[in-house]
C-alpha cells in the first residue's frame, strides 16, 4: 500500500521550503506546507480504505518491509512500517488535525518573519510524528520520538531573539532528554531479553510469559517506558516543560498539545499494552501518576491569567486522564480521549490564537472582556471546545472521559471520585477563561501603549499581530479550521466509537454492575463547574477577589504553580550548573586540562629559551660548538673504551 508515502509528503514539503523557501512567495510556501499534509491525509484515507479499515477489516497488522537498517549478530533492525487499527486512529488524528492547524497557521503567521522557516519546521514535525506512529519496531518509534523532540525545540524557540523563547525551547529539550534516557534503557532491556525490537516478535513472546506478580525485569522495562512517556506526555514529575511551550506561536501550541507530540507517550504505552498487562505493578503506577497529574494540573489552571497557560495546564490534566484510562486497563478509552482531546484542544488553542490575533498579541485574561459581539465566530467555536472539555453531552469529551471514569470506578472507586472532582475543576477554569474573555466590559486598551508588567512577562505571541483598526474577527483562513474543529468537538464522540473500532486490539471490558449514577455524577460536576464560573465571573465578579484575599496563602501557592519550577531550579538546576562550573570547568577543564596543556607549553618555551642561545648567527660560535662537540665525542669514546677494556 506504499505506506512510506504517508510521511514522505511532509518531508518533501520540509525540503522544498527549507532549501528554496527564502526565494518563494508566501502563497507558494503555504501551498507546499499545507498541501503536503493534505496529501498525507488523503493517502491515509486511501490506504485505510484499501485495507478495509472502514468496512470491518484490518484486524491484523499490515506490515511493509523496505530495507535492513542495522544488521549485527542477532540485531536485525529493518525500516518497516505497520498499520493496524490503533495506527489508523493515530494517522487520522495526526494528519487530519495537523492539516487544519497548517491552514490556520497560514493566516496567523502572515505578518511574521521567518515564514518559510516556520512551515519547514512544521512539516518536519509532521514527518517525524508519522515515523513514530508508523514504525513497526521500538527503534524506529524512537527515531520519530527523538525527531519530534528536536522539532519541538525548534518551534517552541521560534522567536529565538527573545530570551523567554530560547529558555522555553531549552527547557522542553532538556526535560524530554531525561524521559528519553529512560526510554532508551527500556529499548536495550527489550532487546536483551527478547532478542528483537520488532513489535510483532516481542509481543508474541510476551503472550507466552507468566504475569510478574512481583517486580522483575519486565516491570523494569515498563517503568522505564513510563519514564519516557512522562517526559513526552508531560506527566508528574516531568510536566514542567509543557506550560512554558506557550512561548512558541499559537499554531505550534495547538500542534504539540493536541495532535502530535504530547500524545506520543499515550500511544507508546497503548502500543506496549502487552508488556504492561504482564506486570501487576506498572499499570497501577501509570494510573496513579495519571490521576495525580490530572488533579494537580487542574488546581493550577484555576488561577492562571494567561489564556494560553490556562489551556496548557488543561492539556497536562487531560493527558493525566488518558494515563488514568491506560492504567486502569481501558486502553481503548484512553485512545478515544486522545482523539476527542485532539479535536477540542486544537480548537481551544487555535481559538485562543484568534483572540490574541484580534487583541494585537494580548494574552492576559484581565485585559480582555466583552468580546462576544466583536469576534462572534471565534466565541461560538471556543464555547464548543469548552463544552466538549467540560464533558457536556453530546459533545465529544463527554463520551471518552466517562469511559475512563467508569473504568476507574471498576478499578478503584476512590480514583473515580478524584477524577470526577477534577472534571468539575476543569469545567470551572475553562469557562472562567471563556467568561473573562467574552463577557462583561472590555478591560484592555487596544491602540494604547502598554506598560503593564504582565504584558512584558508573557506576551509570547506579540509578533506581527498589531492592528490599527481595532478588535475584529479573524479571516476565513483562520476561523474556517475553527469551524471544522467545532463540528468535530460536537459530533466526534458519538460518531467515532473508538472502543468498538479498537476491539481487535484491546478487548472491551464488561461493564455490568456499574450503577447508573456513575455516568451521571461527572456530568453534574461539569455543569456545576460551568455554573460556578458563571456566578463568579459574570454575575458577581467580586467573589473571586474576596476568596483570593481570604485564602491568600493557598491562592499564592496555586497562582505560582506551587513553586515547582523554583524547587527544581534550587534543588536540581542550580546545583548542576554550579557544580559543573566548579568541578568540570574550573577544576577539570581550567585546572587539569588547561593546566596540563599550558604547562607543556611553558616547559617547551623554557627549553626553547635555553636552546635559542646556541643560535647566535656567528660562524666562530658554531665552529666553537663543533670543536666542543668533537672533544666531547672523543672523550666519550675514550671513556667507553676504557670501561669495556677493563671489563675484558
Amino acid at each position: 500500500m506504499e505506506l512510506w508515502l504517508i510521511p514522505i509528503f511532509p518531508f518533501i514539503g520540509f525540503l522544498l521550503n527549507g532549501i528554496f523557501g527564502r526565494r518563494l512567495s508566501k502563497p507558494v510556501i503555504s501551498a507546499i506546507a499545507a498541501g503536503s499534509v493534505l496529501l498525507s491525509f488523503l493517502w491515509v484515507l486511501k490506504t485505510l480504505s484499501g485495507l478495509g479499515a472502514f468496512s470491518g477489516g484490518l484486524e491484523e497488522a499490515h506490515v511493509e518491509h523496505y530495507f535492513t537498517w542495522i544488521q549485527s549478530g542477532a540485531l536485525n533492525i529493518g525500516v518497516d512500517f505497520a498499520v493496524d487499527r490503533l495506527t489508523a486512529v493515530m494517522l487520522m488524528v495526526v494528519t487530519g488535525v495537523g492539516f487544519l492547524i497548517h491552514v490556520y497557521a497560514i493566516g496567523y503567521m502572515d505578518h511574521e518573519g521567518g515564514f518559510y522557516r516556520f512551515f519547514a519546521y512544521l512539516n518536519l514535525f509532521m514527518f517525524f510524528m508519522l515515523i513514530l506512529v508508523l514504525g513497526a519496531n521500538f527503534l524506529l518509534l524512537f527515531v520519530g520520538w527523538e525527531g519530534v523532540g528536536l522539532c519541538s525545540y525548534l518551534l517552541i524557540g521560534f522567536y529565538f531573539l527573545e530570551k523567554f523563547a530560547t529558555d522555553a525551547g531549552n527547557k522542553a529539550f532538556i526535560v524530554n532528554r531525561i524521559g528519553d534516557f529512560g526510554f532508551s534503557l527500556a529499548v536495550f532491556l527489550i532487546f536483551t531479553h527478547f532478542g528483537s525490537l520488532d513489535f510483532g516478535k516481542v509481543f508474541s513472546q510476551v503472550k507466552d510469559m507468566p504475569v510478574e506478580t512481583s517486580p522483575g525485569w519486565l516491570t523494569a522495562v515498563c517503568l522505564l517506558l513510563l519514564v519516557g512517556a512522562t517526559g513526552k506526555s508531560a506527566q508528574i514529575p516531568l510536566y514542567v516543560w509543557l506550560p512554558d511551550a506557550m512561548a512558541g506561536p499559537t499554531p505550534v501550541s495547538a500542534l504539540i498539545h493536541a495532535a502530535t507530540m504530547v500524545t506520543a507517550g499515550v500511544y507508546m504505552i497503548a502500543r506496549s499494552s502487552a508488556l504492561f498487562l504482564h506486570t501487576t505493578d506498572s499499570l497501577e503506577i501509570v494510573a496513579i501518576i495519571g490521576l495525580a497529574t490530572a488533579f494537580f494540573a487542574a488546581t493550577i489552571g484555576l488561577a492562571q491569567n494567561d489564556i494560553k497557560k490556562v489551556f496548557a495546564y488543561s492539556t497536562v490534566s487531560q493527558l493525566g486522564y488518558m494515563f488514568l484510562g491506560l492504567g486502569t486497563g481501558a486502553f481503548s478509552a484512553g485512545i478515544w480521549h486522545l482523539m476527542t482531546h485532539a479535536f477540542f484542544k486544537a480548537l481551544l488553542f487555535l481559538g485562543a490564537g484568534s483572540v490574541i490575533h484580534a487583541l494585537s498579541g494580548e494574552q492576559d485574561l484581565r485585559q480582555m472582556g466583552g468580546l462576544l459581539k466583536k469576534i462572534p465566530i471565534t466565541a461560538a467555536t471556543l464555547f464548543c471546545g469548552g463544552l466538549a472539555i467540560a464533558g457536556v453531552p453530546p459533545f465529544s469529551g463527554h463520551y471518552s472521559k466517562d469511559a475512563i471514569l467508569e473504568s476507574a470506578y471498576i478499578h478503584a472507586p476512590w480514583m473515580y471520585w478524584v477524577g470526577t472532582i477534577t472534571a468539575g475543576m476543569t469545567a470551572f477554569y475553562v469557562f472562567r477563561a471563556l467568561f473573562l474573555t467574552f463577557f462583561g466590559e472590555y478591560r484592555g486598551s487596544i491602540g494604547k501603549e502598554k506598560h503593564d508588567d504582565h504584558h512584558h512577562g508573557h506576551g509570547h505571541d506579540d509578533h506581527g499581530h498589531g492592528h490599527s483598526h481595532g478588535i475584529h474577527e479573524s479571516p476565513f483562513i483562520m476561523w474556517g479550521p475553527l469551524a471544522v474543529l467545532a463540528i468535530l468537538s460536537v459530533v466526534g464522540g458519538f460518531m467515532f466509537n473508538i472502543p468498538k473500532f479498537l476491539e481487535p486490539i484491546f478487548k472491551l471490558e464488561e461493564e455490568g454492575g456499574i450503577p447508573g449514577w456513575v455516568g451521571m455524577v461527572p456530568m453534574i460536576a461539569g455543569f456545576a463547574g460551568i455554573g460556578l464560573a458563571y456566578v463568579f465571573y459574570v454575575l458577581a465578579p467580586s467573589i473571586p477577589e474576596s476568596l483570593a484575599g481570604g485564602f491568600g496563602w493557598l491562592y499564592r501557592a496555586i497562582y505560582n504553580k506551587y513553586f515547582v519550577d523554583e524547587f527544581y531550579d534550587s534543588t536540581v538546576v542550580r546545583p548542576l550548573v554550579d557544580g559543573s562550573r566548579t568541578l568540570l570547568w574550573r577544576t577539570a577543564d581550567a585546572g587539569l586540562i588547561d593546566g596540563t596543556v599550558n604547562g607543556i607549553g611553558k616547559t617547551a618555551r623554557a627549553v626553547g629559551g635555553i636552546l635559542k642561545r646556541t643560535q647566535s648567527g656567528f660562524i666562530r660560535d658554531y665552529a666553537a660548538w663543533v670543536v666542543a662537540g668533537s672533544i666531547a665525542v672523543i672523550l666519550a669514546m675514550a671513556l667507553w673504551g676504557g670501561v669495556t677494556g677493563g671489563a675484558r
